[in-house]
């Protein structure tokens, strides 16, 4: 449950005395819940039309208590349900007019199929423009193009990308405030792709098997197998340079 602050002042500190907030304080309210999500990521959300915070007359975004409620259903949704960003527009248009619709999860048995329980539905991957990803990310095209030479971004299609890419030129532009260069992250990179191969071996049987049910585990699968590794990676790293992270 999200709790909004009260009292304080200044912008990006704190509740103005309308209630409103700015967009330092959504981030600090979120983050109770969501650890990892950044300011780039509510912009980005705002430029997809899941929210629209009011503007100050200097331009300044300002939050109400409920824009950041439905920022919380917005991540949680991601988050728990893997929903693309347009399932979760729906969803939320149809809960304002008063519908009452299930999240798109189940998926029935089909035709000549009877006695099978339902299973878990593998959602649509999202997607983002490269313009989208510019401007969520802030970053120009220079970057964008350096980054993508080396590996660490590579669009699904002409010009659309998974919307993890967000998440990742977050990450790179973070780091990049370190020192730490694109040319530097090419052994990441490998190290994730040689994982995501292992993990990818693994599953291949079950998505390659004649039962549907089956074929649909491997989704489930794939991200229980995913997190594992991420976790094992996050202790050897730590392990390796002997700190813990919080």
């Amino acid at each position: 449950m999200l709790h909004t602050p009260s009292g304080g002042a200044g912008d990006g500190a704190a509740a103005t005395d309308t209630g409103l907030m700015s967009i330092g304080t959504v981030l600090n309210v979120l983050r109770e819940e969501f650890p990892e999500v950044t300011i780039s990521k509510i912009r980005f959300l705002e430029s997809e039309g899941l929210i629209e915070p009011q503007r100050t007359p200097s331009g300044y975004r300002k939050f109400s208590a409920g824009d950041v409620e439905r920022l919380g259903h917005v991540l949680r949704m991601q988050r728990d349900h893997y929903l693309p960003l347009k399932v979760i527009r729906e969803h939320l248009e149809a809960m304002e007019r008063g519908e009452a619709v299930p999240l798109p999860v189940l998926v029935r048995p089909r035709d000549g199929e009877a006695g099978q329980e339902p299973v878990l539905e593998a959602p649509a991957v999202a997607r983002i423009g490269r313009a989208q990803l510019l401007a969520a990310a802030g970053i120009g095209e220079r970057e964008l193009a350096e980054w993508e030479s080396y590996g660490l971004l590579t669009p699904v299609e002409d010009g659309v990308y998974d919307a993890e890419a967000v998440t990742v030129a977050e990450l790179i532009t973070e780091l990049g405030r370190f020192g730490i260069e694109p040319r530097h992250l090419r052994v990441m990179k490998a190290a994730a792709d040689r994982e995501a191969g292992l993990v990818d071996q693994l599953v291949a049987p079950l998505r390659r098997h004649r039962n549907p049910q089956t074929r649909a585990h491997a989704e489930a699968r794939t991200k229980e197998l995913a997190a594992l590794t991420v976790k094992l990676h996050t202790a050897l790293v730590q392990t390796a340079l002997g700190v813990r992270l919080p």
